[in-house]
């Protein structure tokens, strides 16, 4: 409404300016005295005004008759186009007008306005390849998603558009979830255009989601040849994958299969925790033990992880508790300070029973850094050296409250897994799971018996045998404590 007054007020201005302009030429005296071959002309201001005009329109005019002359000889020289191209110059100025402003519309976030222009300069250039894509991404700011598919199937047609119209239908498939069609598009784009960074993202993601390991290494090389990755960071999702392979054979029962690629995986990216355990225990299996030693203490040189501890034990699990602390001791001297060693050695002195040695490695852990694991380690020091049970059921409330303590999280989307995957679970991307205390963490089981991997097994059980004892296991109820036995028992349990 204000635009139309506007424009209505422009005009009457205009009007009167041209009014109020020829009335001052009327009234002006004087005027122009033109000579020319001996015949003279006198014309009034008002006169002088007009032929002026008409000059510049007869020049105007001639230029085009001028460019006229010029496509026709150029068209008798053998250009079969000169003449048409001259005709249509003034549609394509038209045309490309109409483009800009559909583009300058679509930018502005103006849909419907975009549309239109598209569909003017459509009439005016006739080629589709230009407008198309205007007038698809316009429909689908407008809501438009069914004339936004129209165009994008209408896009494949064409050899120089069809990338477009395909990434566009895959866009469209990746809304709805249909990840089957979706990985077929996907395909078919990264042949059209292999160097495509997003693209090969793109089909990365959902064979990493499919399952297509094979696949999805083959696209990793590719990002890698074109130089869309760093070398080092192929290396390790290349372990990533090789490791995911490796877990998907291990799953079917292919055992042999299973080792050389998680071997494969470990030794791509050696810091791999989950690809050193799979390749510890493939070795174990083979009766390697010196091969799997080497490729924990590897894993742990770079970082000391709880899943690295467990494949050291398995690699001797009839040692007594004694024995497996001192087989640890190498293990442990590696990165003394930090907390995983703390906490690993802490539980070996409670499977042997050296309650003071747990309190020592344990240090200041559970008042500093206070997480389940921690609380209940200290719950079960407590109660081997015969501490009241307030004292350990105090311990065991607290470790019920506290974070958890490092876990895999999405780096991305900060979801928490219960194990390492290749792919989050909740966002779906690839390779962003890091071991790490994920914020404002809650422990998620209703007791912390299970943060003593080391303590309970065959181990235990055996030594028991030996000595003639009873076995007596923490009973877990429902509020989270453990039925009362005596200091000696629940250390064990």
């Amino acid at each position: 409404m204000l635009w139309s007054i506007i424009k209505i007020a422009v005009f009457i201005a205009l009007v009167a300016a041209l009014a109020f302009g020829a009335s001052f030429l009327l009234e002006l005296e004087g005027g122009v005295r033109v000579v020319m071959a001996g015949v003279e002309i006198n014309l009034t201001p008002i006169k002088a005004v007009i032929a002026l005009v008409i000059l510049v329109l007869a020049i105007w005019a001639l230029m085009k008759l001028a460019a006229m002359l010029v496509a026709v000889l150029r068209f008798i020289n053998g250009d079969e186009t000169a003449l048409s191209r001259f005709f249509d110059r003034n549609r394509q100025e038209k045309g490309y007008r109409a483009l800009s402003e559909g583009i300058l519309a679509l930018a502005s976030g103006e849909g419907d306005v975009a549309m239109a222009k598209a569909a003017k300069a459509e009439g005016y250039l006739r080629k589709p390849a230009l407008t198309d894509l205007i007038s698809a991404q316009a429909a689908e700011m407008a809501g438009d998603t069914a004339k936004a598919e129209k165009v994008y199937k209408r896009l494949l047609t064409n050899e120089k558009t069809r990338f477009v119209g395909v990434r566009g239908i895959l866009r469209k498939r990746l809304e709805e979830g249909d990840t089957e069609t979706a990985m077929k598009l996907a395909k078919t784009a990264f042949a059209l255009k292999p160097r495509h960074a997003e693209m090969q993202d793109t089909l990365l993601q959902l064979q990493a989601g499919s399952g297509d390991w094979k696949g999805a290494r083959a696209t990793l090389n590719a990002k890698l040849k074109y130089g869309n990755l760093p070398r080092d960071v192929h290396k390790r999702r290349d372990a990533v994958l090789a490791l995911s392979e490796a877990r998907d054979v291990l799953d079917e029962g292919k055992s042999i299969e299973a080792r050389e690629a998680a071997i494969e995986a470990n030794k791509l990216s050696p810091d791999l925790i989950p690809a050193a355990v799979l390749a510890a225990r493939g070795y174990v299996e083979q009766d390697k033990k010196r091969n799997a030693v080497r490729v924990i203490n590897k894993a742990w040189l770079v970082r000391p992880h709880p899943d690295l501890a467990a494949a050291f034990a398995a690699i001797e699990p009839g040692e007594s508790p004694a024995q497996r602390l001192k087989r640890f001791g190498k293990l442990l001297k590696v990165h003394p300070d930090n907390r995983e060693t703390r906490l690993l050695e802490a539980e070996l002195n409670l499977a042997a029973e050296d309650f003071p040695a747990a309190r020592r490695a344990l240090g200041d852990l559970a008042e500093v850094e206070p997480d389940a694991r921690a609380l209940t380690i200290m719950a079960a020091i407590e109660r081997g050296e015969g501490a009241p049970d307030a004292v350990v059921k105090g311990w065991l409330a607290r470790a019920l409250s506290a974070p958890r303590g490092p876990q895999w999280v999405c780096d991305k989307c900060q979801h928490i897994h219960a194990e390492w995957v290749p792919s989050c679970e909740n966002c779906g991307s690839f390779d962003t799971l890091s071991w790490r205390a994920p914020p404002n963490s809650p422990m998620a089981t209703p007791t912390g018996l299970e943060m003593l991997p080391l303590i309970v097994g065959a181990v235990e059980d055996g030594r028991q045998d030996e000595e003639g004892g009873d076995v007596v296991e923490a009973e877990v109820v429902e509020d989270g404590e453990t039925s009362e036995s005596s200091p000696k028992e629940d250390a064990k349990s």
